[in-house]
This record gives C-alpha cells, sequence and structure tokens, in this order.
C-alpha cells in the first residue's frame, strides 16, 4: 500500500509512536516495551488522520465482500470509523468494551440490523482482545463481521492466534516491522539495534 509508508512516518513525526532502545517505556500491563503507541494523537492533524481514512478505504476496497456499516472500537477506533463512514456514505456504529451500566444497557450504539456485514475499525492492535471482543458482540447481534482493520500493529504471535481462534481476519496500515524499516534507513537506529527490537517482539 503506498500510503503505508507515508503513515508509518508520519507517525514517527507526531511521535504517536515512539521507539526507544535505551530506555524502555512500561505498559499498563507491567510489561517493559521499547515502544510506545499512541494513535490518538492522529486525531489534532487533519492531514494525517484523512491519508489514513484513505489508507482504510484502500483496505476495504480490496475486500471480497463490501460492508453495509463501519463498526468503530471504543474509544480510539471511534473517530477513524466516523471519517472512514463519512466518505463511504456509510452507517456507522460503535462498540463499547462492555454494556453501560445504566439506560437500555447497550454495547452497541447505533442502529444494527440482523444479517448486516460490518468493518471494524480499531487504531491498534496488541494481543487482539479488545477488536476481538467488539467483533465478538456485533456477531451476537446477528451482524457478519468481514474483518478488522487497525492503523498499527506490534505484530505479536499472541494477536495472531487469537484471530485465528476467534476466526476472523485483521489487517494493518502499517507495522512495527516498517517502523523499523524507517528507522534503520534514516539512521535513526544501528542493525544491532534493529536486532534487539526485532528479538524484544519476537520473544515477548
Amino acid at each position: 500500500m503506498v500510503l503505508s509508508n507515508e503513515i508509518s512516518r508520519n507517525l514517527l513525526e507526531i511521535k504517536a509512536v515512539q521507539i526507544r532502545t535505551d530506555r524502555y517505556f512500561t505498559w499498563t500491563s507491567g510489561i517493559k516495551s521499547p515502544i510506545y503507541c499512541d494513535n490518538r494523537l492522529t486525531m489534532s492533524y487533519p492531514k494525517i488522520r484523512t491519508k489514513i481514512a484513505e489508507a482504510f478505504i484502500e483496505l476495504i476496497k480490496q475486500m471480497d465482500e463490501k460492508p453495509d456499516v463501519i463498526a468503530g472500537c471504543a474509544t480510539a477506533g471511534i473517530p477513524h470509523a466516523a471519517w472512514v463512514a463519512d466518505k463511504l456514505g456509510l452507517p456507522m456504529i460503535y462498540v463499547r468494551s462492555k454494556p453501560k451500566g445504566h439506560g437500555k444497557g447497550n454495547q452497541i450504539e447505533g442502529k444494527v440490523e440482523d444479517g448486516q456485514k460490518a468493518v471494524v475499525i480499531e487504531d491498534l492492535i496488541s494481543t487482539g482482545g479488545s477488536s476481538i471482543d467488539s467483533a465478538e458482540a456485533l456477531q451476537l447481534e446477528g451482524i457478519h463481521v468481514l474483518g478488522v482493520l487497525a492503523i498499527f500493529t506490534y505484530g505479536l504471535t499472541k494477536a495472531k492466534k487469537q484471530f485465528t481462534e476467534a476466526k476472523l481476519s485483521f489487517q494493518t496500515i502499517t507495522n512495527y516491522d516498517e517502523v523499523l524499516k524507517l528507522l534503520v534507513a534514516d539512521g535513526v537506529i544501528d542493525e544491532n539495534e534493529n536486532k534487539k527490537l526485532q528479538d524484544w517482539r519476537n520473544e515477548l
């Protein structure tokens, strides 16, 4: 995908994706990581978020089946789902991490109909858990999920395994490996650092 390389560079430029080989970040889970990813920052950059929407649309156009509705994962997937749905002229819904504790107790917000086909939009795939939960919530409502699309993935084996077990497909605009290639090409990291970063991911 032509936009993939551009978006990878954009994510680095706005520090939505940061790599540190000397002082690791700490994830919420406690895992020490050389990468920090916060794609919520893309909302504040109109040109970048437009490119992301166009890249998602490119992936959707390559699908054998086309969606009737675009579904966003709460919370970070919601704005991107809205921009994609708007460009495609399609209905949009979003899926909460769990049903509301008041009102109608909805987990899915927006109008859904049994038999509809949906694409799920997410900002980031780490282990895949939240995306899969959203897809399964839609399936319980009789919606056929064509796949999950995300901006970025770390490429963890656990994510691939979980998607396979859930019988769901996923694609991303860019990924950890592509970012590392850019950093090597730009001389930001050397081959030894690149190997260290690859080994970290592969051993996780």
